[in-house]
Order: C-alpha cells, then structure tokens, then sequence
C-alpha cells in the first residue's frame, strides 16, 4: 500500500513539473533564433565556478555565502533526495547505508540538511525581516510581490528540511528501538536533535511517525519543485543553464538577427525588438533566471543619478510579462507593444551600456543586448529622441556627430609640439602604425590636446605613425550601442577599407570606445591596442622613460578613473596604472570604486548629446568619490571621460581643488630620461 501511495506522489509530482516547465518553456520557442552554444569546456568551467566568484563580492558577502552554503547543501542533498524517493517503493529502506560509504554519506547528509536548514530561516528572516535596501520596490514599479512569495519559499523549504530530520530521526529511533541497529548521527545536527526528542518513543511509535514524516516529506518536495517555477526562485531551475549559455565576448553587440549575414540585413522587414517574442530565447531564459537580488541596480550609474533605469525591473517586467501573457492555464495572450507598454521610453535611452549590471549578476544576465535591440525596434519605426536627431544626421552626412566638414579632422596636427611628427596618409603617405584618432579628438577642442598628447607619446617611442585624416570617420562604436544598425555598418564599412588601404601594421588609439568597436565590431583588423598598453609595452622594451615629477606635482594625489569600454568591456586594468605608477614621485590612490567596479562618467559616445532626467550627474558622484579617496588629480584614459570629469568638477564647486586630465597628457609631460 506504501509503495501504491509512494508511487501515486511521484507520478503526479513529476507530471506537475513537466507541465509547469512545459508552459513556462513555450515562449522560448515562440521566440527569435539565439546564439550557438560553442566552447563546451569553457562554458562548463564558468556553470561551475564562475557564478561562485561573483557571489561573496564585496558589498554583498553576506548573502552570497549563504547563497553558496544553500546551493553546496542542495547538491549534496540530491542524492539522498533520490534515495528518499527510492525507499517509498522497497519498504523505507535506503540501501548502501550500512556500508562505509553510506555511513559515511548520511553524516555529510546530516551535515548538510542542518546547515540548509539554518540558511533557509536566515534567508527568511533576512528578506522579510531584515530588508536590505536593494530589496525595496519603488512606487512607479507596484506592489513589490516577490519579497513575500521568496520568504515563504524559503520558508517552506526549512519546513521541508525539517521534516527530513524528523523523517531520518525517527527511522533512527525505530531502529534502536527494535534493537535492529543504530546508525551513527552526528551530534548536534538536526538529525541528532531530532532524534533526541523522539528518543522515548516505542519501536511501533516511532516507526508510525516515521511513515506519516516520510510521505509528507514526499509530498513536500514536489510541491516545492513545482512552486519554483512561480517566481524568483525560478533561477535555481534555469540559472544554471543562462550562466552555460552565456555571451562570452565581453564589449560586444549582438546581431540584428542571428543566423542574418551583414549582406541580407538590409532585406529584413523589421529591426531589434518591437514585441516579446522578437528577443531571442536566450533572453527570455534570463528574465526567468533573475534572482531579484539588486545588485545590478544597486551599481548601476543610471539609477544612482536618478534615471528612469532600473536593471533589476527590466528583468522582472520582462518576467511577469512572460507569466501573465503565456499563463499555466487556458490560452497564450496576445501580444502588445513593450516600448510604451511595458518599457518606458526613458528608461532605455537612459542606458549607458556601461555594463557594470552585467559585471554584478550573478547569474551572468545580459541587459545591453536586449536594451540595443529594444533601442533598434524604436528607431526601425522612427522614434529617435530629439537630442539625438541632429548627431545622427550628421553622422550619416559627415562621418562625425558635430557634421564638420571632413578636411577639418586632421586640423589638430597643425599645432603639434617641437619635434613630434605624425603622417597624414590621406595624402597616400604610408605608416607601420595607425593612430585611429575617431571624432571626439580630432574636433572638440579640448580633446585636441589628448591627441597632440597622444601623437607625442608615439614620436617619443620611435613609432613611424599616421593618420587618416579627412579619410578617418567615426568608429560608431555608440552608433551600434544606440541602434543604429545601417549607419552603424556604413560608417564601419568605410573606416575598414581606408585602413586596409592604410598599410598600417598595427593600430594605436587613445579612445576606449574605438578600441572597442575596431576590437569588437569591425572584422579583419590589424592588432590594436590602447595608447596605455602601448606606452606600457615601450617602457619594458626601453624606448620610452619617464623625467620624475617636479616638486608642485609630488605634493598631488592622483588617482585612476577606469573608462568603461578600455575596464569592464575591455579587461585594460594593469596598463594606466603601471604607467602612471612608473613616473618617478607618482603618489596614487585608489577610489573606492575602481577596476570592474568603477563609476561611469556618464559621457559615453552620442550620451553627450542626450538630455536624459536625472538628479545629479553620474560625472559629479565620481568626482565625489575621487575627493573621498583624497585625491586632487584625477587621471582617466577616455575623451569622454575627461570631458565629463571637467564639466563635473566645475558642476561640483571643485575648481581649484581638483583637476583632470588624460593619461596621455600625464606621460607627454613627463617624457625624459
């Protein structure tokens, strides 16, 4: 009658989560192609370690080794779940137990099932009770459903935890009692607890309490299993498969469409994503994967300057979109569309695709490829905020943002200092090197001292460099992260025949995001590298020195402002230090956020040319934190970044106090022997 019984629950158990998994799936295939799945070893390597690593960071240990001791006890329960499964249908019996190894796998069980069980009442206590402010739902998003429905999962999974320790306790009592053998429990588990208190029951007693806890406790475990796919906790389903599936090139975009050459992209009827199923299965599995922790707007630059941009709500809208239009009963739901509806406008413009949301999941989630494609939909059917209108049209027309004429980019060389040279090779001249100069540089006037400064870093070292001037359009590496696909590929298109036509061996830029499109976007490239790993490579090989700082300068503090596109997309940490670090009476500090964590200045690309709502410049919160570090000089390695730190200085009364300027700038006044 047991093993009837055992069976009846498994069954109906089983059927639930397959048809509960089978509905939530259905959008993923309604959905557009996504990527291949390549590199099996490194995908493998990343499911099980990488997620780990992203955990416990700082800020965040706390809930991130209870997370790990959660997911470690849960992997060392699986088996003895199975084997609770296994002994409804021959008696309650688990076999292998009297052996070493059994013996020795129910204490780690044991183990495992108190330290699960402590961690799910603090987790409880943690979200309902404790409430860290990442946690909190602003008003604009609704009532916040999810806080209640964690707590009670968690909840029910101590419940279920307990019941176990009851069920494996009175087993243990039976036994004795039937003189049939005592296994060994550990003291102090909950097993050992559990055990004690029922130690006064007769062998009948506690055998009947041991029947009764065993089909709860079946019962229990595949009414949890079938709750997971109701809310957050659905990430310990599909978490695991979004961090194996995940994009492994960092700095780069996605296609249009997948499986879509550049050749046929123009012949698509529509771009990006305009309804649900116009994102890739791929990024429907992350809005289930999303495990509603904050932390990715907790980092996010935009939400902390008071944009309408939440990462973490991005996740969750997408989620209980998919729940309410693909529902577990009755028919899917028509479709409506997103931008307007379910996505504000605002809100996805107020991205700047800084990718520190990304850095911070743990679970590896992807927020600028479906902000990319959500921008592509919005500029396919025409909706282009106004801001941004004139920049693109120049663009199109001149190759750069301001729409100056072209002969005019090459004018910063005409003010170069005493006896630095560099090519012009619009002029058919030929170079070993390229400097790709891109827009920012060649016609703000400020910025024109980064490229006078640049060029003076590569004559210094010996390299025979060159321009391509008034052949030279912009990298429109922000064009493709702000949707514009076609313009994207023309501009793109052009700069790579010029460079090919070039000669050039190698190309140098002082520009983050150049670097990144010509690195990421672009295809058939020579080597490129930022001016930093240049100057870097020329001090180990001896062609470049540094002259000490003069005794103004040593009485400075300097710190390091990582760009976005040459830190976080690009992995370039090391090399701005090291050479900063090499100047002869450098004294540099670090901000508390830097490397993979640093701020963004909230200038990149056509963002200086958006109007965005916000509260306070992302540019004056770095500058902040620069002076909380004590520093006065703050050095970064971006034109946009300089030109946001200047304005944000001034924004923040600092005039006077702090200064900012280029790496490039930093290494040409210092260039000695």
């Amino acid at each position: 009658m047991e093993a009837i019984l055992a069976l009846i629950i498994v069954a109906a158990g089983v059927a639930g989560v397959v048809y509960v998994l089978a509905r939530r799936m259905a959008p993923l295939f309604r959905a557009a192609k996504g990527p291949a799945i390549d590199r099996i070893g490194e995908r493998l390597y990343g499911v099980y370690w990488f997620p780990h690593h992203r955990m416990p960071r700082p800020g965040y240990e706390v809930a991130g080794y209870t997370h790990i001791t959660t997911l470690v006890s849960l992997i060392v329960l699986s088996i003895h779940v199975l084997m609770v499964i296994y002994s409804g249908f021959v008696g309650f019996e688990i076999p292998g137990l009297e052996s070493a190894v059994g013996v020795g796998y129910a204490v780690i069980s044991d183990i495992a099932l108190t330290v699960l069980f402590i961690a799910c009442v603090f987790a409880a206590v943690r979200r309902g009770v404790l409430k860290p402010p990442r946690y909190e739902v602003p008003e604009k998003y609704g009532k916040d459903k999810s806080r209640p429905w964690a707590v009670f999962l968690v909840s029910f999974l101590a419940a279920v935890a307990l019941l176990d320790m009851i069920y494996l306790g009175s087993d243990a009592v039976a036994a004795k009692a039937a003189e049939e053998g005592y296994r060994f429990i550990l003291p102090l588990t909950g097993t050992w607890f559990a055990a004690i208190i029922m130690s006064g029951l007769s062998a009948s007693a506690a055998g009947t309490v041991n029947v009764v806890s065993y089909f709860i406790l079946l019962i229990g475990i595949f009414v949890f299993v079938n709750l997971l796919p109701f809310d957050r906790l659905f990430h310990t389903i599909t978490g695991p498969v979004t961090v194996f599936c995940k994009k492994l090139e960092r700095g780069s975009v996605k296609p249009v469409q997948w499986g879509v050459d550049d050749e046929s992209v123009a012949d698509l009827e529509s771009f990006g994503v305009k309804k649900f199923e116009d994102f890739n299965w791929k990024h429907i599995l992350d809005f289930y994967s999303c495990a509603d922790c904050g932390r990715c707007s907790d980092n996010c630059p935009a939400n902390a300057s008071g944009r309408p941009l939440s990462p973490r709500f991005i996740s969750l809208k997408g989620r209980d979109y998919a729940f309410s239009h693909y529902p577990l009963k009755g028919p899917f739901v028509k479709n409506e569309p997103l931008v307007g509806d379910i996505f504000s406008e605002d809100e996805i413009w107020s991205c700047t695709t800084c990718g520190a949301c990304e850095e911070e999941c743990p679970v590896t989630i992807e927020y600028i490829d479906k902000i990319v494609d959500l921008r592509r939909g919005m500029i396919d059917d025409g909706n282009v905020p106004q801001s941004l209108q004139k920049p693109l049209n120049a663009l199109g027309k001149r190759g750069n943002p301001w729409g100056k004429m072209e002969k005019k980019r090459p004018e910063w060389i005409k003010e170069l200092p005493e006896g630095v040279t560099i090519k012009d090779l619009s002029s058919g001249d030929t170079a070993e090197t390229l400097y790709f100069v891109d827009s920012m540089s060649s016609y703000d006037d400020r910025m024109m001292d980064l490229a006078r400064a640049t060029a003076t870093v590569l004559s210094a070292a010996g390299a025979d460099a060159g321009i391509l001037g008034k052949n030279e359009k912009d990298s429109a590496n922000d064009v493709r992260r702000f949707g514009e696909e076609m313009l994207f590929m023309e501009l793109r298109d052009h700069n790579s025949e010029m460079i090919a036509g070039s000669g050039a061996g190698n190309i140098v830029t002082s520009d983050p995001h150049a670097l990144n499109a010509l690195k990421k976007d672009y295809k058939d490239m020579p080597p490129v590298e930022h001016i930093s790993e240049f100057a870097l490579r020329k001090l180990k090989e001896g062609t470049l020195s540094f002259a000490s700082l003069d005794e103004e300068e040593k009485g400075k503090i300097y710190t390091y402002h990582d760009p976005c596109y040459l830190g976080r997309h690009n992995q370039v940490y090391d090399p701005p230090r090291e050479v900063m670090d090499a100047i002869p009476g450098m004294n540099r500090v670090e901000m508390s956020r830097c490397r993979d964590r640093s701020f963004c200045c909230g200038g990149g690309g056509l963002m200086l040319f958006y109007e965005p709502e916000e509260e306070e410049r992302m540019g004056v919160h770095r500058v902040r934190m620069a002076k909380e570090a004590g520093a006065n000089v703050i050095v970064t390695a971006c034109p946009f970044c300089l030109t946001n730190i200047e304005d944000a200085i001034k924004v923040a009364g600092l005039e006077g106090e702090m200064e900012a300027l280029d790496l490039c700038e930093l290494v040409a006044r210092h260039i000695g022997s």
